[in-house]
């Protein structure tokens, strides 16, 4: 366990669950949470996928346990934070990495949300419903980390011990 990597996901884990109530969108059923999307990608260029998951869990756990996110969280937060963290990973690309999240939340996310809502949630949708609400709020999160992460540099990244490698 990195003691670094630990602090840094408890401290995003908690921005996350304190913007929880205040910035949200109702789209089609789908509360959009774009602050979730900018932490996924600040936490795949920072931690790694396997950091950047358990962040993405903790913040959709400690939400739905104060009613302030539902069941959908789970899927597209994680899936999105993992795919980001993979890509940045692979390439050492922040762009890549916002784009990972991207495709995660918005496509892979929204397609294991269908079942989520459909057999958990006993929500009748199509299968495609949540496609361009996960799409949405993942690109307005992502954009806005795209611009804090191109902002640190890969020698500070290192220097810190946070380099997403693990």
């Amino acid at each position: 366990m990195n003691l670094k990597k630990l602090t840094v996901a408890a401290l995003l884990i908690a921005l996350g669950t304190m913007a929880a109530s205040t910035i949200v969108f109702p789209f089609a059923g789908a509360r959009l949470f774009p602050v979730q999307h900018a932490i996924n990608v600040v936490a795949a260029v920072l931690l790694g996928p396997l950091y950047s998951v358990l962040t993405a869990f903790g913040i959709s756990f400690l939400r739905n346990l104060l009613g302030t996110g539902s069941l959908l969280a789970f899927p597209g937060s994680m899936i999105g934070a993992f795919l980001a963290a993979w890509v940045y990973q692979k390439t050492h690309c922040k762009l890549k990495a916002v784009l990972g999240e991207v495709l995660g939340t918005g496509v892979l996310g929204a397609a294991m949300a269908f079942p989520v809502a459909r057999f958990l949630l006993g929500r009748d949708v199509a299968a495609y419903a949540f496609v361009i609400p996960f799409i949405l709020s993942s690109l307005a999160g992502s954009v806005v980390a795209y611009v804090v992460v191109a902002s640190l540099s890969d020698r500070l990244l290192t220097q810190m011990g946070l380099r997403g490698k693990a």
